[in-house]
């Protein structure tokens, strides 16, 4: 009837002992073997987390590169984005593996410690209640077997007696000692007896409670502690899934943003950007003359100038005595010059295209990086103007912040003269007269770059104006451009940003042959006004200067510069009043007036 009472309680299980430990123990070793699985998983997420950061970070564009200046375009900026929102998505298993750790691995840990101790104090109960039952059982055999020995001598010192008594040739005395023997020997065997009466009784009664109240007692608080113990592991099961289900709105947010950014791609965005980037605002070139044959003439060898940025007609002598220096590459010959010097011996030219020098600066080194001139007339006319707007408005952001920050100093000295306490007004004057230099410094260069846009957007210098010295990569005036250099020649940059890699050797002396290079004005010009010196300059290598405009010099020598650098590569410097010209920059070092740097 009690075991019927007690159901499905494991005190049913009271003679299981042993198989309840070991059922209890592969438990707490399965909650530990899920403990282990969610650790696992979180270190995964982590792993994962950490590659798709690393991925995305890889294909970042880097600062001041091609892929940089390429974000312009729709798709780039929506591959950026896609790369920003994978970044974000690198976050959300983060979290997870946060939240399993926080979460669950924390907490099983915590509860197994709790388990195990719980579990110890009830089998260490459960043992010594065992224990102490096989002890009274032990008490119990022992007084039995004592009833028993003490029956077995009472009966055989009763038989003895009734011998004794029955034999007529023993004394009388000795039948009395075997009477009282006998005697004693029951009284001890009735003591053995209630000994063994009393210790039964107590057994039975241990027994019962052992096996109705202490052992269920201990059975159902080992079931409590296994039903939590299961209850946890469901509960940890599910906190495992939410940890999932939390983060995935702000994945299906990720996930939104690129499907966003793949919508906002748009081509003809893409395709009007190009033309605006590489738009050179050159004019294609014009028709070809013809030249008719005649006895004793020879017809003229040209290059082809279909990628040349102005027309053969600009090429021409133009009206009123003005000259125009054409936009030319490297070798071809410039139509607009007057023949004022005797042609030399072709043998000769030849040999001294074949035994000049490569210059140090070359359009390559502007392609990898190199700085061009100040005016960023090294660019097409479209690509120059946006360049110039572009640092007018750098320069006047810079005029504003630091007219913001003289209006604040100019407040502040007002604070300090009305409280003279807080700071003195005269510690404030040298800060503003700094940016009061800074100031008129910044307008004098957004004044000159306005120059500059001025002369693009109005194609500013006229006609009748003064040639102004270019950048080596469009106008032949510039020294580096019309200078023999069989570096530059491998790389040129044609008008519309792009370059010409590699042209043979035997293409270039093909091309010096047809066409002789002679060289601008700039360097004839005899009305030209004689230059200040603005510092010196010690020759660290020698340099033969073969072509027109350049100076020989030698290691060692002393010159007078008249003209920096201009991002071109090459300084100009004077020998004396007769003597000057272009030399390699690197080949000699400059020491600039004070005046000079500052400016």
């Amino acid at each position: 009837m009690m075991e019927e009472r007690m159901g499905n309680c494991w005190s049913y299980t009271k003679d299981q002992f042993d198989n309840l430990e070991k059922h209890t123990q592969s438990g707490i070793e399965f909650v530990e073997r899920y403990s282990k699985f969610v650790k696992e998983r979180s270190e995964i997420e982590i792993s994962y987390a950490k590659q798709i950061r690393n991925l995305s970070k890889k294909y970042q564009p880097k600062k001041n590169s091609r892929e940089e200046e390429e974000n312009k375009y729709t798709s780039c900026r929506a591959f950026l984005s896609t790369l920003n929102e994978l970044n974000d998505y690198a976050g959300q298993h983060e979290v997870i593996a946060e939240n399993l750790t926080s979460q669950i691995i924390t907490e099983l840990s915590r509860y197994l410690t709790e388990l195990k101790a719980e579990r110890k104090s009830h089998f260490h109960d459960g043992r010594k209640a065992q224990q102490q039952i096989e002890s009274l059982w032990k008490q119990l055999e022992s007084s039995k077997r004592r009833f028993e020995r003490d029956c077995k001598e009472a009966d055989r010192a009763q038989q003895y007696f009734e011998r004794m008594d029955a034999d007529i040739n023993v004394t009388k005395a000795d039948v009395e000692k075997a009477r009282q023997q006998a005697q004693m020997r029951h009284q001890i065997a009735a003591d053995s007896k209630t000994e063994y009466s009393n210790y039964l009784t107590k057994f039975n009664q241990e027994q019962n409670e052992h096996y109705y109240t202490l052992i269920p007692n201990i059975f159902q608080k080992l079931q409590e502690m296994e039903e939590r113990r299961i209850e946890r592991v469901g509960v940890s099961m599910k906190t495992y899934a939410d940890v999932d289900r939390e983060v995935l709105p702000i994945v299906g947010k990720c996930l939104d943003g690129m499907t966003k950014a793949a919508e906002s791609i748009e081509p003809k965005t893409d395709s009007k950007q190009v033309v605006e980037s590489y738009k050179s605002g050159f004019e294609p070139p014009g028709d070809v003359e013809f030249e008719d044959y005649g006895p004793g003439q020879t017809m003229k060898r040209t290059v082809s100038e279909t990628s040349l940025s102005n027309s053969r007609g600009e090429a021409k002598e133009r009206p009123g005595g003005g000259k125009s220096k054409g936009k030319l590459w490297p070798f071809i010959k410039n139509k607009n010059k007057s023949p004022k010097q005797n042609k030399e011996p072709l043998s000769n030219r030849f040999n001294e295209f074949m035994a000049s020098k490569p210059k140090m600066t070359c359009l390559r080194s502007l392609r990898r990086g190199g700085s061009g001139p100040e005016d960023f007339s090294h660019l097409p006319p479209e690509q120059r103007r946006k360049k110039l707007q572009a640092k007018i408005d750098d320069i006047n952001k810079d005029i504003q912040k630091e007219m913001d920050q003289k209006d604040a100093l100019t407040k502040m000295k007002g604070v300090y003269e009305k409280n003279p306490q807080m700071g003195d007004p005269a510690s404030v004057d040298p800060r503003l007269v700094e940016m009061a230099m800074n100031i008129e410094k910044l307008q004098s260069e957004v004044q000159k770059f306005e120059g500059w846009l001025a002369e693009v957007e109005g194609r500013l210098p006229s006609r009748s104006d003064p040639p102004r010295r270019q950048s080596g990569l469009y106008e032949s005036q510039n020294s580096n451009s019309t200078m023999v250099d069989n570096n530059c020649a491998q790389d040129r940059e044609s008008p519309d940003g792009s370059y010409t890699e590699e042209q043979s050797s035997e293409t270039q002396v093909k091309v010096a042959i047809a066409n002789t290079p002679e060289f601008d004005d700039e360097f004839d010009d005899g009305d030209e006004e004689t230059l200040p010196t603005i510092g010196t300059c010690k020759a660290v290598y020698s340099f033969e200067g073969h072509n027109e405009g350049t100076i020989s010099v030698t290691e060692g020598e002393l010159l007078f510069v008249i003209e920096q650098d201009k991002g071109d590569g090459w300084t100009r410097v004077r020998r004396n009043e007769e003597e000057e010209g272009y030399v390699p920059t690197s080949y000699v070092e400059v020491f600039l007036e004070t005046n000079t740097k500052d400016s």
